[in-house]
Protein backbone atom coordinates (compact mmCIF):
# COMPACT_ATOMS: atom_id res chain seq x y z
CA UNK A 1 0.00 0.00 0.00
CA UNK A 2 1.05 3.39 -1.16
CA UNK A 3 0.74 6.15 0.97
CA UNK A 4 1.10 9.77 -0.42
CA UNK A 5 2.20 12.64 1.11
CA UNK A 6 1.01 15.20 -1.26
CA UNK A 7 -2.30 15.73 -3.07
CA UNK A 8 -2.40 17.06 -6.70
CA UNK A 9 -5.19 19.43 -5.79
CA UNK A 10 -4.42 22.94 -7.57
CA UNK A 11 -6.98 25.59 -5.69
CA UNK A 12 -7.38 28.62 -7.87
CA UNK A 13 -7.89 31.88 -6.07
CA UNK A 14 -8.18 34.41 -8.92
CA UNK A 15 -11.75 33.75 -9.78
CA UNK A 16 -13.11 34.57 -6.23
CA UNK A 17 -10.67 37.71 -6.01
CA UNK A 18 -11.83 38.76 -9.26
CA UNK A 19 -15.39 38.01 -8.06
CA UNK A 20 -15.16 39.78 -4.79
CA UNK A 21 -13.33 43.08 -7.02
CA UNK A 22 -16.29 42.91 -8.90
CA UNK A 23 -19.21 43.01 -6.62
CA UNK A 24 -17.13 45.77 -4.47
CA UNK A 25 -17.09 48.28 -7.37
CA UNK A 26 -20.84 47.62 -8.19
CA UNK A 27 -21.55 48.75 -4.27
CA UNK A 28 -19.32 51.65 -4.46
CA UNK A 29 -21.17 52.50 -7.61
CA UNK A 30 -24.08 52.46 -6.67
CA UNK A 31 -23.58 53.91 -3.54
CA UNK A 32 -22.32 57.18 -5.27
CA UNK A 33 -24.70 57.49 -7.86
CA UNK A 34 -27.76 57.14 -5.57
CA UNK A 35 -26.46 59.59 -3.53
CA UNK A 36 -25.89 61.94 -6.47
CA UNK A 37 -29.00 61.54 -7.61
CA UNK A 38 -30.34 62.78 -4.22
CA UNK A 39 -28.58 65.57 -3.86
CA UNK A 40 -28.69 66.30 -7.36
CA UNK A 41 -29.29 70.60 -7.22
CA UNK A 42 -32.15 69.84 -10.36
CA UNK A 43 -34.46 67.65 -8.32
CA UNK A 44 -33.66 69.91 -5.10
CA UNK A 45 -34.57 73.01 -6.71
CA UNK A 46 -37.76 71.05 -7.57
CA UNK A 47 -40.86 72.00 -5.78
CA UNK A 48 -43.96 70.00 -5.81
CA UNK A 49 -47.08 71.11 -4.29
CA UNK A 50 -50.33 69.48 -5.36
CA UNK A 51 -53.00 72.60 -6.21
CA UNK A 52 -56.32 72.69 -5.15
CA UNK A 53 -58.77 72.30 -7.93
CA UNK A 54 -60.64 74.51 -9.47
CA UNK A 55 -63.13 74.82 -12.81
CA UNK A 56 -62.64 78.13 -13.82
CA UNK A 57 -58.54 77.50 -13.50
CA UNK A 58 -56.88 79.70 -16.67
CA UNK A 59 -53.42 80.71 -17.49
CA UNK A 60 -52.18 83.31 -16.52
CA UNK A 61 -48.45 84.22 -17.82
CA UNK A 62 -47.26 87.89 -16.81
CA UNK A 63 -43.39 88.39 -16.46
CA UNK A 64 -44.23 91.38 -14.36
CA UNK A 65 -45.04 88.82 -11.01
CA UNK A 66 -43.57 87.11 -8.05
CA UNK A 67 -44.46 83.64 -7.28
CA UNK A 68 -44.90 82.14 -3.80
CA UNK A 69 -44.97 78.36 -2.87
CA UNK A 70 -46.15 77.10 0.21
CA UNK A 71 -45.21 73.12 1.05
CA UNK A 72 -47.45 71.06 2.84
CA UNK A 73 -45.44 71.00 5.36
CA UNK A 74 -45.83 74.63 5.63
CA UNK A 75 -42.59 76.14 4.48
CA UNK A 76 -42.64 79.42 2.38
CA UNK A 77 -40.55 80.41 -0.87
CA UNK A 78 -40.34 83.24 -2.35
CA UNK A 79 -39.05 82.30 -6.50
CA UNK A 80 -38.28 78.99 -5.47
CA UNK A 81 -35.53 80.09 -2.20
CA UNK A 82 -36.90 79.05 1.42
CA UNK A 83 -37.23 82.06 3.18
CA UNK A 84 -38.95 83.27 6.68
CA UNK A 85 -42.28 85.51 7.52
CA UNK A 86 -40.19 88.19 8.06
CA UNK A 87 -38.07 87.40 5.37
CA UNK A 88 -40.99 87.25 2.71
CA UNK A 89 -42.39 90.59 3.75
CA UNK A 90 -39.37 92.59 2.95
CA UNK A 91 -38.37 90.75 -0.13
CA UNK A 92 -42.05 91.27 -1.23
CA UNK A 93 -41.96 94.67 -0.21
CA UNK A 94 -38.77 95.41 -2.08
CA UNK A 95 -40.12 94.09 -4.98
CA UNK A 96 -43.58 95.65 -5.06
CA UNK A 97 -41.37 98.94 -3.62
CA UNK A 98 -39.33 98.65 -7.37
CA UNK A 99 -42.40 97.81 -9.30
CA UNK A 100 -45.61 99.05 -8.07
CA UNK A 101 -47.73 96.47 -10.49
CA UNK A 102 -46.15 93.10 -9.19
CA UNK A 103 -48.69 90.29 -9.64
CA UNK A 104 -48.12 87.88 -7.07
CA UNK A 105 -49.15 84.18 -7.52
CA UNK A 106 -49.62 82.28 -4.58
CA UNK A 107 -49.59 78.15 -5.28
CA UNK A 108 -50.46 76.69 -1.93
CA UNK A 109 -50.66 72.96 -1.54
CA UNK A 110 -54.08 71.58 -0.87
CA UNK A 111 -53.09 69.98 2.15
CA UNK A 112 -52.48 73.04 3.74
CA UNK A 113 -53.68 74.41 6.93
CA UNK A 114 -56.11 77.47 6.40
CA UNK A 115 -54.17 78.92 9.12
CA UNK A 116 -50.43 79.12 6.75
CA UNK A 117 -52.42 80.52 3.71
CA UNK A 118 -54.47 83.31 5.75
CA UNK A 119 -50.64 84.28 7.43
CA UNK A 120 -49.29 85.20 3.84
CA UNK A 121 -52.48 86.91 2.38
CA UNK A 122 -52.29 89.08 5.54
CA UNK A 123 -48.68 89.75 5.38
CA UNK A 124 -49.59 90.88 1.26
CA UNK A 125 -52.60 92.82 2.51
CA UNK A 126 -50.03 94.30 4.90
CA UNK A 127 -48.14 95.73 2.13
CA UNK A 128 -50.88 96.47 -0.31
CA UNK A 129 -50.57 94.15 -2.96
CA UNK A 130 -53.79 94.31 -4.70
CA UNK A 131 -52.84 92.12 -7.46
CA UNK A 132 -52.91 88.98 -6.14
CA UNK A 133 -53.98 85.10 -8.19
CA UNK A 134 -54.26 82.22 -6.43
CA UNK A 135 -52.78 79.25 -8.13
CA UNK A 136 -55.45 75.91 -8.85
CA UNK A 137 -55.63 72.93 -11.29
CA UNK A 138 -58.05 72.27 -14.00
CA UNK A 139 -60.27 69.75 -13.03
Amino acid sequence: MKISGQRDYSVSLESVAMTDIVLNMFIFFFISFSLLYTFSPYRIKKLEVKLPEATSATLIRNTNQANIIITNEGLVYLERELVTRKELKEKIYTMHKNNPGLSVILRSDRLVRFKEVVSVLDTLSELGITNLNIAATAE
